[in-house]
């Protein structure tokens, strides 16, 4: 009898473990892709002009040259925060963005 229960226990572990690494590779991979694609739409600010700049929330033509000219003074940014000693940005401002921006 308990030959028969070993011999049952293994046979569903078997059946089950194949199913589980089914269905969690693809989740995985969806995830990482989304991802990808968030990062993609968002805009660099090493390497965006003026015109890409003032497609972001709160940025007008006077904050998005202020923007580049203190990416060429100061050199490139290394964070996003760095564009509170920018005049005309805000913590509220940045908040509105931060999720438009990234630095690389």
């Amino acid at each position: 009898m308990k030959t028969l229960k070993a011999c049952m226990l293994f046979f569903l572990l078997a059946l089950s473990v194949p199913a589980l690494a089914v269905e969690l590779e693809p989740v995985k991979d969806a995830a990482t892709q989304a991802t990808a694609e968030q990062v993609s739409d968002r805009i660099n600010l090493n390497t965006a002009s003026v015109s890409e700049l003032q497609e972001l929330k709160g940025v007008g033509p006077k904050t998005a040259e202020s923007i580049v000219q203190w990416r060429d003074n100061q050199g490139p940014f290394t964070s996003v925060d760095q564009l509170l000693a920018i005049k005309g940005i805000g913590e509220k401002t940045l908040a509105g963005m931060r999720d438009q921006i990234i630095v690389q």
